[in-house]
């Protein structure tokens, strides 16, 4: 395995194999600018670019992701590995030092301006989990359930970067005795835990993206908790689907892990029981599906680990069909996976899962529980992926606490 002349533990998160991207400022210099996350410090990459003469200075001084993800695959490979031998070979030693700071004294930005964002609905799992509760005498999945990634488009206006509060959303709600709906704060505030794909390489319009081509468009990989207020959902979904219940707050990671950090982490995905149409057929192709470990803690305490190397649909699959009528991508584009939940009760990416729908409240270590969040919760989602030689890729964390209702 690659070795840094850095003082980082083989098995830290944010060891030489990962590199993942984030944009950081400082109390010095609060200028967004881009950084690479290595062992417990960020590497000021536009700096060290310039200092070395990088023919990638331009994109890696840029203020976010945007230019480095446009220019494509081959500069993605380039620009890895150039940051690679800047923290490898002592030449750079001098312009490295000077460009460090540690990850405790900056502050982290989104990583990517926000084209697009759609939200899928891939766990096999969470969705029988969901029929079961909401339809408990009828087939829990949908009759297209096994034929197409279902999604929805989500609004990119308010994804907000870890750490930020989420403010308690507002709406109408009409429980199923209620004679008529009430307005006011969502009453079943929840969380998905889910997995982020941002999209590089933009395409144009009446253009498909292959299962082949997955990695020729997709940047890297980041971690979503995508909030929903389950009540204001209910009420308002029939018959087009999630609106102001999902609108008011996506929080991302800050860390963007590259595609080429994850080459241990590919896996086959589930066995699928329906045969799929040819565009979605992925069985002539490298393994889809990712062995990603999650965990999910609500005020420090775990209450689940997803394995994302469950779902259903794997991230090219929903690429491919994201873009199968022609719908064009643009640099900044994300999509994100639905919530992840495996077969297990401690295995459910959402509290909806987890207290079957409020009716087996979590218990904390405090003595309180929980059937959906309280104004202060802080709910936290990390997750790691094989890496080379044994170790673990980090995604870092993406964080959030509830705040009242404003106004």
């Amino acid at each position: 395995m690659t070795s840094t002349w850095l003082a980082v533990p083989a098995d830290h998160p944010f060891g030489i194999g990962n590199l993942p991207y984030g944009v950081h400022t400082t109390t010095e210099d609060p200028a967004p600018r881009i950084g690479v996350a290595i062992g417990d410090h960020v590497l000021d990459a536009g700096a060290v670019a310039q200092a070395t003469g990088s023919d990638h200075a331009p994109v890696l001084s840029a203020a976010d992701l945007n230019p480095l993800m446009a220019a494509g695959r081959a500069v993605w490979t380039t620009v890895r590995a150039e940051i690679t031998a800047w923290l490898t070979d002592t030449a750079y030693r001098r312009e490295v030092e000077a460009n460090l700071t540690p990850r405790q004294d900056v502050a982290m930005r989104l990583p990517f301006a926000v084209g697009d964002y759609v939200d899928f609905y891939a766990s096999e799992n969470h969705a029988r989990n969901i029929g079961r509760i909401f339809r408990p005498d009828a087939e829990p999945l949908t009759p297209n359930w096994k034929h197409l990634p279902i999604g929805y488009h989500g609004r990119s206006g308010t994804v907000v970067v870890s750490g930020t509060d989420i403010v308690r959303p507002s709406g109408q709600r009409k429980a199923p005795a209620d004679a008529a709906p009430t307005y006011g704060p969502c009453l079943r505030l929840d969380i998905e835990a889910e997995v982020g794909f941002v999209v590089g390489t933009p395409t144009q319009m009446g253009m498909q993206v292959p299962l082949s081509a997955f990695r020729d468009h997709v940047f890297g990989v980041f971690l979503v908790n995508d909030w929903s207020a389950r009540d204001i959902q209910a009420w308002e979904y029939v018959p087009l689907g999630p609106f102001l219940g999902k609108s008011f707050a996506t929080s991302v990671s800050p860390w963007v892990v590259p595609l080429d950090a994850l080459a241990h982490a590919w896996v086959e995905p589930p066995a699928r029981d329906v045969e799929p149409l040819p565009y979605l057929d992925d069985r002539a192709g490298e393994p889809g599906g990712l062995d990603l470990a999650i965990e999910v803690a609500l005020n420090g305490h775990t209450v689940s680990r997803p394995p994302f190397r469950t779902m259903y649909w794997t991230a090219a699959q929903q690429l491919a069909h994201m873009t199968v009528n022609g719908a064009s991508l643009r640099t900044g584009d994300f999509y994100a996976s639905g919530t992840v939940s495996g077969p297990e009760v401690d295995q459910r990416g959402a509290l909806i899962e987890i207290t079957w729908n409020g009716r087996e409240p979590v218990k904390l270590p405090d003595g309180s529980t929980r059937a959906f969040l309280e104004d202060g919760d802080e709910v936290v989602v990390t997750a790691t992926a094989p890496g080379p030689d044994g170790t673990r890729i980090g995604f870092g964390e993406v964080a959030g606490r509830v705040v009242p209702t404003r106004g």
